[in-house]
């Protein structure tokens, strides 16, 4: 894993700088309830070692990405393969198409994400733009459902994909609503870095901004995750009237102002939001 630093105020921010990003494995082993199995999250962390990565992964790529020794990883994958999730040529191992059955048991177990799809093309036709669904997992966005009109990233997003939350309309959305406590740990853990010149940094800042999201009912991200690109997002509520998901769509900059995301994308959203939360508990 690679050193990250974190941006916020005051002191503090120098303590951040200093502190190393725990590896995977140091996480692991920092679980010492006797119930935790080791060596089935040891077996998740070599699957995820693939997430990043359209190449081929060799034991020594996944135990520097993990910090998961080089014996342990061979263990994993051996296991893997023999379980028809992992194909090895040589010493080179890369995910087979088994591995998509852990996610489907999400994707078809969840109401949202198995009857969402029909009110997401209807939103991207209707405004002509890509429209995501997505959760709040583990500090970042989660997307569960896409329609994708046109690619407007220079990376492709698809269900299962992950992005970081505090520069992200999706993101900004699911924070604001969080209890304070659970804002306070989001902090604790982030690692703010400006992924554009536009990128918020500022724990100050970004907390100021969520208040303002979380009275507003939306969020709007001006080409804070990447250059050209403008969003903007809903949250999607249960029954209970808790936010369960955000809704978005996003757009080329240079095509669609803010303020057009206002005026016509913000209505098209907020009765999708609305439809969708039938669905959820």
């Amino acid at each position: 894993m690679t050193k990250s630093t974190t941006h916020t105020d005051g002191p503090e921010s120098l303590d951040s700088a200093e502190e190393r990003e725990p590896t995977i494995a140091e996480q692991i082993d920092a679980l010492t309830d006797p119930s935790f199995m080791t060596s089935l999250a040891r077996g998740l962390a070599v699957v995820q070692a693939f997430s990043d990565s359209r190449k081929p992964q060799t034991i020594a790529q996944i135990s520097q990405k993990t910090g998961i020794p080089r014996a342990a990883v061979r263990r994993c994958l051996y296991t893997l393969q023999q379980l028809g999730y992992v194909d090895a040529e040589l010493n080179n191992f890369s995910l087979r198409p088994k591995v998509l059955t852990l996610g489907y048991s999400y994707l078809s177990s969840t109401p949202l994400t198995v009857s969402s799809q029909p009110y997401l093309n209807g939103i991207s036709r209707e405004l002509g733009e890509s429209c995501s669904l997505a959760v709040l997992d583990d500090g970042e966005v989660l997307y569960v459902a896409r329609s994708a009109a046109s690619r407007v990233m220079s990376v492709a997003l698809n269900t299962g994909s992950r992005l970081p939350a505090y520069c992200t309309s999706l993101g900004r959305v699911m924070l604001a609503h969080l209890a304070p406590h659970e804002l306070d740990a989001y902090f604790e853990k982030a690692r703010l870095k400006a992924m554009t010149d536009k990128t918020v940094t500022s724990q100050k800042r970004l907390r100021e901004i969520l208040a303002q999201v979380r009275q507003d009912g939306y969020a709007i991200n001006d080409e804070e995750l990447e250059l050209g690109l403008r969003s903007i997002a809903v949250p999607v509520r249960g029954a209970s009237g808790q936010v369960l998901a955000a809704l978005n769509v996003g757009a080329q900059a240079g095509r669609v102002s803010a303020e057009r995301m206002r005026q016509e994308f913000l209505p098209v959203l907020q009765r999708g939001a609305q439809e969708l939360a039938v669905l959820l508990p």
